[in-house]
């Protein structure tokens, strides 16, 4: 049995931070402390930083589009080295919203949020520009063996289909990648987690969202990511075609990941 809170990473200004690897997989045991996901870093501490440096990363993968990266620069280390990767644009509206954020303009119940959730998932594998960012992801985890740090926004979303992707291309069986999904709703300071991201909507969006409306938002719920599957399903046939077609995943680089990532 897999400790899954035995992943998460506390820290005081960086929420859902966490180690995706340790899963039993296809050919053998994700390495552990070489996957990290997290939210955005923009609220860091001096010791938060330290923690972070500590873990040696070699990349660091931005799911985030050029306005939420210009509205929350995420703080750096002092010696800070890592390579940071995105793909120019915005990965979600036009207007530069977190796409959590995005869904929420018609919300104002939690029954509401999550039907915006699950619009969204519909959607989100074919945004130009996070499919972008998912390329150049994806080619990190084939080209270079170090610790990566994949973050958007909240590390919930974008983070979480990419970490799912990840999970299945790599063998991991698909209740332990919906664990690792779900784990979201329950890793770090939830309250402050929460609490941020209802400063975020409702600065967009008006502050007539009930509560459990933004809590919705902020979290994750199965059928976000199922209908996410469904959809890739439905247009290429199987995730491995959808990786192929539109991430540019080829037999060869999965070969390598597993090299890079299986223990």
């Amino acid at each position: 049995m897999i400790d899954l809170q035995d992943r998460v990473v506390a820290f005081t200004g960086i929420h859902n931070f966490r180690d995706y690897g340790g899963y039993a997989a296809r050919d053998g045991q994700l390495k552990r402390k070489v996957l990290w996901r997290s939210g955005h870093h923009a609220e860091a501490t001096a010791d938060d930083l330290d923690k972070v440096h500590a873990l040696g990363l070699s990349s660091v993968i931005d799911l985030r589009g050029d306005s939420e990266r210009a509205g929350s620069p995420c703080l750096r280390h002092s010696r800070f080295e890592a390579k940071v990767l995105f793909h120019p644009g915005e990965t979600a509206s036009a207007q530069g919203k977190a796409v959590h954020e995005e869904s929420a303009g018609e919300v104002r119940t939690a029954a509401d949020a999550h039907q915006a959730m699950v619009r969204l998932y519909a959607s989100m594998p074919w945004r130009p520009v996070l499919v972008g960012t998912y390329r150049l992801y994806f080619g990190a985890l084939a080209g270079d063996a170090g610790p990566s740090l994949l973050h958007c926004l909240a590390g919930k979303d974008r983070t979480g289909l990419a970490a799912a992707l990840t999970h299945h291309l790599l063998g991991v069986h698909a209740d332990d990648a919906m664990a690792d999904y779900l784990l979201t709703n329950s890793a770090g300071n939830i309250e402050a987690r929460i609490d941020a991201g209802a400063r975020h909507v409702r600065s967009g969006f008006g502050r007539d969202m009930d509560m459990d409306a933004v809590r919705t938002l902020m979290s994750v719920h199965p059928e976000f990511l199922d209908t996410a599957f469904a959809a890739i399903e439905a247009r290429h046939g199987n995730i491995e075609a959808y990786a192929a077609d539109m991430l540019g995943v080829t037999p060869d680089m999965i070969a390598q990941m597993k090299q890079n990532l299986i223990g």
